[in-house]
């Protein structure tokens, strides 16, 4: 059995201040994992319904501007100033009006992390009352004087209207300084911007260029971003092996998305030396971190026992996880059916249990 690759850029977390909120997701690439006779479609990976594990080639990527959540940034220590240090110890113990006094301090004294630190502060509403026209002007003063975090999240108040109106122009502009001076989520944003083609012309070949500045620099979701260009020769040449080298990193790095991946390439052995229990071990991992189409393709090779012992309980247990999360597959529906009732309970109270526990 083979198991299918899966949309590779359907869904990546851009990784900016919360505040900022900018809704921006790279084009999705199909889900190959329907029947060989049924033509893919493009719809969302969470809509897309799971068919048996069969080979099928991915289509190349399409532009999408669908939003994604965004996690937190925590502004990089600062490295040269004790007082400077304690603000950012007290941001990262949680104690945020320490070090909103600690900072605003530092900041009337001229220090651009302090400034960063404040913008943080306010955006968040972490020890403070939410404010994005402060934050905006916090972020500001910090840019100006050269700090490529404030210059970065000011880009994402401004392409997200929050502390100001909307400026798109003046937002790449602070990217692009912001990548300039090493920021790789700037370098990893400009580099959607430029794959979307709506406010910058669409140019793969720079996207790619900045989605390898940024993946250099290790940020995950770059990685497993640029695999996609590798893996579908999109902006670069294809090579599958340099691609799955990318989804490696990534996945040690905790990215869902490239774990499941990796896990496929593994399997088939694409790009890389087949180790299906190594492989399996990852859909797991993936399986465990509420990835439905991992649970998807683990509930397939327990149920089959390839790469790994038969466990039809467990295997039917993911299908059905799988299939509250919209991953529903008919065939393994009837295969349920067809166990026997003492059986189907078993995997029924162990589903409950699990979803009981998430």
């Amino acid at each position: 059995m083979k198991l299918p690759c899966i949309t590779m850029l359907a869904t990546l977390l851009l990784t900016v201040p919360a505040a900022a909120q900018l809704q921006i997701t790279p084009p999705a690439t199909v889900p190959s994992a329907a029947p060989e006779k049924q033509k893919p479609k493009p719809p969302a990976p969470a809509k897309k319904k799971e068919a048996a594990p069969k080979p099928s080639a991915s289509p190349k990527p399409a532009p999408s501007s669908k939003p994604t959540p965004t996690p937190t940034v925590i502004p990089a220590p600062p490295t040269d100033n004790s007082s400077a240090d304690l603000v950012y110890g007290a941001y990262q113990r949680g104690q945020y009006k320490t070090a909103f006094e600690l900072a605003t301090a530092r900041a009337q004294a001229g220090d651009p992390k302090a400034m960063t630190m404040l913008g943080e502060l306010y955006s968040n509403a972490m020890g403070i009352r939410r404010d994005y026209a402060k934050a905006a002007e916090w972020y500001k003063r910090a840019a100006d004087a050269g700090d490529r975090e404030a210059m970065f999240a000011l880009a994402m108040l401004r392409i997200s209207g929050r502390g100001g109106p909307v400026d798109k122009g003046e937002a790449v502009k602070l990217m692009a300084s912001a990548a300039k001076l090493g920021e790789p989520k700037a370098a990893y944003n400009l580099a959607l911007l430029y794959l979307d083609g709506q406010t910058l012309p669409q140019d793969v070949k720079r996207s790619a260029e900045l989605l390898r500045q940024a993946a250099d620099a290790g940020l995950a979701e770059a990685q497993y971003a640029l695999a996609t260009f590798y893996k579908e020769g999109t902006g670069v040449p294809k090579d599958p092996e340099r691609a799955v080298r990318l989804l490696q990193a990534a996945s040690l790095a905790d990215n869902v998305d490239a774990e499941v991946e990796y896990a496929i390439a593994m399997f088939n052995g694409s790009g890389t030396p087949k180790n299906q229990p190594a492989a399996v071990a990852l859909l797991r991992k993936a399986s465990r971190q509420g990835s439905a189409i991992a649970q998807n393709r683990l509930a397939w090779v327990l149920i089959n026992g390839v790469g790994t012992t038969m466990d039809k309980v467990e295997g039917f247990k993911w299908h059905l996880v799988a299939k509250t999360a919209g991953k529903g597959d008919p065939e393994l529906d009837k295969q349920l059916s067809d166990l026997p009732a003492e059986d189907r309970a078993k995997v029924e109270a162990a589903a409950k249990k699990w979803l009981g526990n998430k």
